[in-house]
């Protein structure tokens, strides 16, 4: 491949990764499967489970624990982690509650592999931070207060 080829090449993959990166996806996004949009449309952590498939309102446990720092200086970039200890957990989602869209992730947990989950969230001001846990049939959740000194308006 010559240097002009490539560079013709790669520009388009990079326009591809930014757009993804800033929020923008292809429409068929949508339409994947397993997509859940009444789980990301929802607004509180009752609605979320709810939409998840619970039928009971979630309880606070002691059995899921979730770290956050108290004050994020940029709430751009926010390291969270949640844990469940309880054998069975089959998902962890992670919720800000006063962001536009409350349910900020969600993972499958494989039988067999230890329950813990850890990334970055993007917070739009000061709010409780959720980690819901799925045990069984049953939902289970911590949360953290999370101060926001610097808003990302994009969250």
């Amino acid at each position: 491949m010559h240097r002009r080829e490539f560079l013709a090449s790669s520009s388009g993959a990079t326009a591809l990764a930014l757009a993804a990166g800033s929020g923008f996806t292809p429409a068929q996004a949508a339409d994947a499967p397993g997509w859940n949009p009444a789980a990301f449309n929802a607004k509180s952590l009752a609605e979320v489970a709810e939409a998840l498939g619970a039928t009971s309102a979630p309880l606070e446990s002691a059995d899921v624990t979730l770290q956050a720092p108290e004050l994020a200086g940029n709430g751009a970039i926010v390291r969270v982690s949640a844990r469940s200890a309880l054998a069975g957990t089959t998902q962890i989602a992670l919720l800000v509650e006063k962001n536009p869209v409350a349910l900020a992730a969600l993972f499958e947990i494989p039988a067999g592999t230890e329950a813990q989950v850890a990334t970055n969230l993007k917070m739009a001001r000061t709010s409780r931070v959720y980690a819901l846990a799925k045990v069984g049939e049953q939902y289970l959740y911590a949360f953290r207060e999370v101060t926001v000194t610097l808003g990302c308006d994009g969250a």
